[in-house]
């Protein structure tokens, strides 16, 4: 299994397109981009290319940190900017242990250099547990059969 296995299933309930801001995008519109897609994180991307994620984990600790001021930054100052990419063809495993191992919950999904989505620690958990039920499935009707 694939990450591209997550992508497909992604399109197939319209949850697959992928939202971005820039660094110099004030803080106020993050958070109604968040809001407005229902999101909670958004990839930073600076002359087509991926330089950052912020999630609305970022600055709810920011806020914590420094106050309502905060809200009168830009996108720069929250982000993280040690991005962690994959690729469509790596396996749904070895990325379920990155994001595990080094606390990831938004992947951005590049292949040949271009943004073709992301995929959240929720996206992987799921669909382990959809192939999990499929599996499960099969044994018993193999069981019963």
């Amino acid at each position: 299994m694939n990450i591209s296995d997550i992508l497909r299933w992604k399109a197939s309930t319209n949850t697959a397109e992928v939202f971005t801001i820039t660094p110099a995008d004030p803080v106020t519109s993050l958070l109604e981009s968040l809001v407005e897609h229902n999101v909670g994180a958004l990839i930073v991307v600076d002359g087509g290319g991926v330089v950052g994620v912020v999630s609305e984990r970022d600055v709810v600790r920011r806020i914590a940190a420094e106050g309502a001021s905060v809200l009168e930054q830009t996108v720069a100052g929250l982000m993280s900017s040690t991005v962690v990419t994959c690729s469509s063809g790596d396996s749904i495993d070895s990325i379920a242990e990155t994001m595990t191992e080094r606390r990831i919950r938004h992947m951005p999904v590049q292949d040949d250099g271009r943004l073709v989505g992301v995929v959240s620690i929720g996206d992987v958990v799921s669909y382990r547990m959809r192939q999990l039920e499929k599996d499960r499935g099969q044994l018993e009707h193999y069981i019963s059969g």
